[in-house]
């Protein structure tokens, strides 16, 4: 069977063997970590019934990536960041197993899951900037946006598959089952992270400077870039008001749907379905051309997803905007990480992850505790539109700098009138190229229409038929005559 041509990029990066046994190993760990998530927000809920306690526990989550993001990118940066990744795992599968017992046990309560989370906080960076680090290693230059938006298609698969079973699993047996799950899918990870070979001898190459000193360098090449500073502000914008939507899904299923933890499961995994099929549709376009329009226009897509999620009062409706949200948001994030890692100098590539990651993962905290907490007063609903109108400025502001942004990530225009103009042109050129092909298909048939046209035409001649119907005229003439 003939692979099209679309999918070829997707498949290409697996031929890559550190890129296959990395990502294999991953896999598995991202579904049961999904699992995990899952239990761990419906536990929070379950066990306080409160927004702002949700928020709480997301905020601990996330927190400790502001606060460590720079640091661990400085520190990965003089690092092999396959060994980070697998202390890293350690950690988590000891974190893992804790919840598991506290909650088989019944000794867990809202301090313990604070505390775990926290801890669990902690290890994030780690992970999420080492990992971020390897991948690029993984796969030639020529390939990388494709492998990275594999790797995002993956990590949404899981966002889709990992809810679906925790939803399940949670209704059916018992919370504490989402923590076991996550502990195996760890091990798969880390089989994985011993198979790779990969070469990191030259870590501490890019400079002299301490940790603060990198990390002053890092912030200072991130401000100054014409394309990363400006996308970077507007994903912190989103990350404060819009992200915490995903993070606040209990209180939306228990409370807006009255679906319990089967309706979080199906919420969770309608974002997770848009964001895989998002996150595919940029690894089969392979390239980097055209990104930065799409992430701005993403956006917008995502404000408008977010107001109609927050509106509806129907579960079903409110997953197909899910999924809506889940896709646009992954486009902005997939293809920001697609431009930046692209364009960033390899010598800043940990310490510019970093701050992708910080923003992505930790700054979040900010508005989960923010939205929970008037969520908790005035309904999530109308807490999330108003949070909504708070990103309509900043988005245009950006969005009137997308020539200059466009131009230094991917080195050519983007202007958005020309890019209408272009468009119209091709399809006026489509139209007219049908026209053309309709006259060349209908030549023929009119060719043989005159030829049958002519052919009646010398027979009547032949058959005298005209002097006939002349005499016959003139006949009826003088019937009438007499």
């Amino acid at each position: 069977m003939k692979i099209p041509d679309a999918m070829r990029p997707m498949l290409e990066v697996w031929t890559h063997r550190n890129y296959a046994l990395f990502m294999g190993g991953m896999s598995p760990a991202l579904v049961t970590l999904w699992m995990q998530r899952i239990g761990t927000l419906w536990l929070a809920w379950d066990l306080t019934k409160s927004n702002t306690w949700v928020g709480i526990v997301v905020a601990v989550d996330y927190a400790p990536m502001i606060v460590l993001a720079p640091f661990v990118g400085a520190f990965t940066e003089k690092s092999n960041p396959v060994e980070v990744q697998k202390i890293a795992q350690y950690l988590s599968l000891v974190i893992a197993a804790v919840m598991a017992a506290l909650v088989f046990t019944g000794l867990m309560n809202i301090w313990f899951l604070l505390l775990l989370s926290l801890a669990l906080g902690c290890v994030h960076p780690f992970n999420a900037i080492s990992r971020h680090t390897i991948v690029p290693t993984t796969v030639p230059r020529a390939v990388l946006p494709s492998a990275l938006a594999t790797d995002s298609a993956l990590y949404n698969a899981a966002r889709f598959i990992g809810p679906a079973l925790a939803g399940y699993v949670i209704s059916q047996s018992d919370v504490g089952y989402t923590f076991v799950a996550n502990a195996i899918g760890i091990l798969f990870y880390l089989a994985g992270l011993f198979a790779v070979r990969i070469d990191f001898t030259d870590r501490t190459s890019h400079g002299h400077g301490g940790l603060l000193s990198d990390i002053v360098e890092g912030l200072a090449y991130v401000r100054s870039h014409p394309g990363i500073g400006p996308l970077f502000m507007l994903m912190t914008i989103g990350a404060i008001w819009v992200r915490p939507l995903q993070d606040l899904l209990p209180g939306f299923a228990d409370k807006v749907f009255e679906a319990g933890p089967q309706g979080l499961g199906w919420l969770t995994a309608g974002m997770g379905v848009g964001a895989m099929f998002a996150a595919g549709a940029i690894a089969m376009y392979g390239r980097t051309h055209g990104l930065t329009l799409a992430v701005l226009l993403a956006f917008m897509v995502n404000l408008i997803a977010t107001v109609a999620f927050s509106a509806t009062g129907w579960l079903w409706l409110a997953v197909v905007w899910g999924a809506l949200w889940g896709g646009t948001l992954t486009l902005m994030s997939t293809g920001t990480q697609a431009l930046v890692q692209s364009s960033v100098d390899n010598a800043l590539r940990a310490r510019v992850m970093s701050l992708y990651t910080m923003i992505y993962r930790g700054v979040p905290a900010v508005g989960a505790i923010v939205i929970g907490w008037l969520a908790d007063h005035i309904g999530l609903q109308l807490a999330f539109v108003i949070a909504t109108l708070l990103c309509v400025i900043p988005w245009l502001t950006t969005f009137a700098k997308r020539e200059s942004i466009t131009l230094s990530l991917e080195g050519r225009g983007n202007n958005f009138d020309e890019r209408l103009l272009a468009v119209s042109k091709a399809m006026a050129g489509v139209a007219y190229e049908q026209m053309v092909d309709l006259k060349s298909r209908a030549a023929p048939l009119a060719g043989q229409v005159k030829e049958q046209s002519k052919a009646i035409a010398d027979k009547a001649r032949g058959a005298k038929i005209g002097e006939k119907l002349r005499a016959l005229k003139q006949r009826g003439r003088r019937d009438d005559l007499t």
